[in-house]
């Protein structure tokens, strides 16, 4: 890790409409920090990902804050949390909207839970959990980082979100087949998604080359 690559990091989310306060930063790097020292004890992101771990991860994650405005008070389902990603990063840079971050993973929650408390963040909790044991709790907008196939991960997100909400997937690879069998299943159960929309982001760098954010509603 680097100053340069944070410094670059912030330049271009700037750049795309999302400014982040010099505090901001500070706790991006923080997390960064903490996410390779995690690292080290479970596995949370690839070894080979480790030297570049704010592009291709924090600015990954930072990514879908292009494609949706997260507002105050809106209530955000991380599904499949992992280390925290696209979780913990949008609720630095969005400190007045809510983000639950589950996993089925106790390990991967602890280390959640322990970056949020080490961060300060007052807006985010973590939670050893399944989609599927969510009962009663209805979310503004799902965020997930290449947890399952579109078919899946609609069908999940089905009872837990609000009316007009919204499911943002960070995916690579070809996604037609998945994306169309998940509107037919949509169509069918005369619910969500009725609209699917990929947006490249290859203009984040190499990195991003075959990388999209998918916008479900």
């Amino acid at each position: 890790m680097n100053r340069t690559e944070l410094t670059n990091l912030v330049k271009l989310l700037s750049e795309k409409g999302l400014s982040l306060t010099e505090h901001q930063q500070a706790q991006l790097w923080k997390y960064a920090e903490l996410l390779l020292d995690w690292n080290k004890k479970v596995n949370l992101i690839s070894r080979k990902d480790q030297d570049a771990v704010l592009t291709k991860h924090v600015l990954h994650a930072l990514s879908l804050a292009l494609f949706h405005n997260f507002k105050p008070k809106e209530r955000v389902l991380d599904l499949g949390t992992g280390g925290g990603l696209p979780g913990i990063p949008l609720a630095i840079a969005f400190p007045d909207t809510y983000f639950l971050l589950i996993d089925s993973i106790g390990k991967k929650i602890t280390a959640c839970s322990d970056m949020i408390q080490k961060l300060k963040l007052k807006n985010v909790l973590a939670q050893k959990s399944r989609a599927d044991e969510l009962k009663h709790v209805k979310f503004d907008v799902v965020v997930s980082r290449q947890v399952a196939a579109m078919p899946e991960l609609c069908a999940w997100c089905r009872p837990l979100l609000k009316k007009g909400g919204k499911l943002l997937c960070l995916k690579g690879g070809d996604l037609e087949e998945e994306i169309g069998q998940a509107l037919i299943d949509g169509a069918e159960k005369l619910a969500f998604p009725e609209h699917i929309e990929q947006h490249s982001i290859d203009f984040l760098g190499e990195k991003f080359k075959e990388k999209v954010v998918v916008v479900a509603t």
